[in-house]
């Protein structure tokens, strides 16, 4: 196992941050891109690797590989049209920990061959693939580290449910990396929860105005749910606000809505249950079951009826001075619900570091009426943690 691989193999989900001056599909992105000083920026800001672009069609070259590696010690993959050794060879002298294999272009004899040459070299092999069959081949080639690509690289077409599809499929003693079309948390989070140990982001940040600061922004941690959401006003200003998450109360409450409201792409659509899951088209379901004929007071966050957090509430109508301290005992990840507001959040993130926030009555006017305002703060005292600006 090498850097790279380790560095995947962590609890969370982790970014690889890329540096490309221009793509096929997109044109000229950042055509002065410094390696070195962008590879610097994405350490700071969090990057647990660095993908640089080696081949002319994306403007680079070995020696932007060079320059990353002078100014950063992150561990850097090398992307390119590789299909020999000599290739890899190349990579290693410029110095990358990984290099990038495309199933695509290569037959299983040649993908094996370049895996034991990488493995020789010292190099972890990213081996990137486009479809379910391709997903097959890698798995069956031995590859260690699997890329699910959004995008078709013949026709440069975009497909997010595809690629969460192959993701969710994806063998779990295997690294997988989701590869484009990450603009912004929400579609992070999706490739997490789908089962992605990894997301790669390179357009969006090259054409940031601020590439580190962006970077900071995609994997701030935790996110952030507004719940109870009744009207179409109140999801905007969520959305505005920087929220995440949307909640829809779906069982009886003040709070009900007969349907969930149609979310951006920004956001997350959640609906909330309580004894059976309803299927009213969310990405995500919180469950809680029922005990004593009321809500329990914690339950499960459930992607295709599959278990991804657990819900950490207080107790129906009640209070708990543990509430935190129970909840920080809890191992994976944890949605924090149960009296946060503007006021306390930071506290609570300090003291149970969960993957997200889920605030509902501290931000309304009345049941189901949200107050915009609190609703800002709410997000503002989140990223203000995070040292990310809201």
């Amino acid at each position: 196992m090498g850097r790279f691989r380790d560095t995947l193999a962590q609890p969370g989900l982790h970014a690889i941050a890329e540096v490309k001056r221009r793509s096929p599909s997109a044109g000229e992105l950042r055509p002065d891109a410094d390696p070195g000083a962008l590879a610097r920026a994405f350490e700071e800001n969090g990057a647990a690797a660095v993908s640089i672009l080696v081949d002319d069609r994306f403007g680079g070259c070995f020696n932007d590989l060079g320059a990353a590696r002078a100014a950063t010690d992150v561990p850097l993959l090398a992307k390119g049209f590789f299909d020999d050794q000599g290739d890899l060879l190349q990579a290693r002298i410029a110095g990358a920990d990984a290099a990038l294999l495309l199933l695509r272009d290569l037959t299983d004899d040649q993908a094996r061959l370049m895996i034991a040459g990488g493995q020789e070299l010292g190099l972890d092999l990213l081996v990137e693939a486009h479809d379910a069959q391709e997903l097959e081949r890698a798995v069956a080639v031995g590859a260690e580290i699997i890329g699910v690509n959004a995008r078709d690289l013949s026709t440069f077409a975009i497909d997010r449910s595809a690629q969460l599809a192959l993701v969710a499929q994806a063998p779990r003693d295997r690294m997988i990396v989701a590869e484009s079309a990450i603009a912004n948390r929400a579609h992070g989070a999706e490739a997490e929860l789908a089962g992605a140990d990894a997301i790669l982001v390179g357009s969006t940040l090259m054409q940031a105005e601020d590439p580190g600061a962006k970077l900071a922004e995609l994997i701030a941690r935790p996110l952030v749910k507004v719940c109870g959401l009744t009207r179409e006003e109140d999801v905007v200003a969520a959305a505005e606000a920087g929220a995440d998450l949307a909640g829809f109360v779906l069982a009886e409450s003040p709070r009900r809505t007969e349907t969930p409201l149609a979310v951006p792409e920004t956001m997350l659509s959640v609906a909330v249950c309580v004894g059976e899951p309803v299927d009213a088209g969310t990405d995500l379901v919180q469950l809680y079951p029922i005990e004593e004929d009321h809500r329990a007071r914690n339950g499960v966050l459930l992607r295709e009826g599959k278990p991804v957090a657990t819900v950490r509430d207080l107790p129906w109508l009640g209070s708990d001075e543990r509430h935190w301290e129970d909840a920080a005992a809890v191992s994976g990840r944890i949605l924090l619900a149960g009296g946060l507001g503007p006021e306390n959040v930071r506290a609570a993130i300090e003291a149970v570091r969960p993957w997200c926030v889920d605030a509902s009555r501290s931000l309304e006017l009345s049941p189901g009426v949200k107050d915009h305002a609190r609703i800002h703060a709410f997000v503002e005292a989140v990223r203000s943690h995070q040292g990310v600006r809201a």
